[in-house]
């Protein structure tokens, strides 16, 4: 057979997400989905939609959601950039900021996507070593790249990097600093504060998380108005849809509902840690909607098996400094009451 694809895409091995299972009643704990359904208001404004609206294209700037999200995180409308979920800014970020002479950083262990996205650009990615606590490493600042991304929360780890450090990076680096807050909506601060103060900062949000929208896929970059301009000039003429800017608008306007699906994930998160510390397992504490749990007597992969035959999915990851951990999603009481049951067993 010919080989048509750039050389390296024939080489590359693609981001691989998380199983998903079609049956209904399994414990799905291995995606981070919010366990809690989206707001009644949007479910609403589901239901209105018109039939004239889906005929035409939707708003290419997405104006009704920017104005939403811009009002909820204080900042003016032009800051505000909408996204066919967090992957559409990260996306847009390598292509518009990274090439074969402009490289990528990032600590890691991290979000795999971003080693995908790099390798997709053909730019030169500089890892750095988180060290044992997940502290930010010093020598991100001296690489040199044209983009530094740093998810915070860190996915897998749910560790978080304090705003003072991520400012003072933001002040060390020549480059961009994307901070990738899709699991922000869980965590005591955000980044907000650094976008009046740097015009080299992105802050990503996303709306699958705390307003659980995940199946519409909806995200957000803010940044200074620039930063913003030049993102616009890369993204798909129509990156959101005329569904997902309606829904996602009404979700971020309803601050109650979003604030009391929150409040049920963390408390469930901090029973989780408890339980799981209780019956053998090394468990960090997270400011995320996740926990990485080290099982100090067993094998992590054959753990996630034995759960699977049981129905219920949590997520392994094969690779350097997370082989021998778990990442477990917070669902409802009753899905980590099935799961907490399940790990006894299997560790007896």
């Amino acid at each position: 057979m010919m080989v048509y694809f750039r050389d390296n895409i024939e080489d590359l091995k693609g981001y691989e997400p998380g199983f998903q299972p079609k049956e209904a009643e399994v414990v799905k704990l291995n995606t981070n989905e919010n366990p809690y359904p989206p707001s009644a208001k949007v479910m609403e404004v589901l239901g209105s939609l018109s039939a004239e609206r889906l005929r035409r294209y939707p708003d290419p700037l997405g104006e009704e959601f920017r104005s939403a999200a811009a009002a909820v995180n204080g900042v003016p409308t032009d800051q505000i950039m909408c996204c066919n979920g967090g992957d559409d800014l990260l996306t847009i970020a390598f292509r518009a900021f990274c090439d074969e002479k402009r490289p990528v950083a990032y600590p890691i262990p991290t979000y795999s996507l971003y080693p995908v996205l790099a390798k997709l650009q053909n730019c030169e990615r500089i890892e750095v070593p988180f060290d044992a606590e997940f502290n930010l490493p010093a020598k991100l600042a001296g690489t040199g790249a044209a983009l530094t991304i740093v998810c915070n929360p860190n996915a897998p780890s749910g560790s978080f990097v304090r705003v003072e450090e991520l400012a003072s990076l933001a002040d060390e680096l020549s480059g961009v600093l994307l901070i990738d807050e899709a699991y922000v909506d869980f965590a005591e601060k955000n980044c907000t504060e650094l976008i009046r103060e740097f015009d080299n900062v992105i802050v990503l949000r996303s709306m699958s998380k705390g307003y659980s929208l995940a199946g519409i896929r909806f995200g957000y970059g803010i940044a200074q108005p620039g930063l913003i301009a030049g993102l616009m000039k890369v993204k798909d003429s129509y990156n959101v849809d005329a569904v997902a800017i309606a829904v996602a608008a009404a979700a971020i306007k309803d601050r109650e509902y979003f604030k009391q699906c929150v409040e049920k994930v963390k408390a469930e998160r901090s029973r989780m840690i408890e339980q799981l510390r209780a019956i053998g397992f090394d468990v960090p504490k997270s400011q995320s909607n996740f926990l990485l749990a080290r099982y100090k007597e067993g094998n992590a992969a054959k753990i996630c098996e034995e759960l699977a035959k049981q129905d219920i999915y949590i997520r392994y990851f094969p690779y350097p400094g997370l082989a021998d951990k778990l990442r477990i999603t917070i669902g409802t009481a009753e899905q980590n009451d099935r799961l907490l049951a399940a790990l006894k067993e299997i560790v007896a």
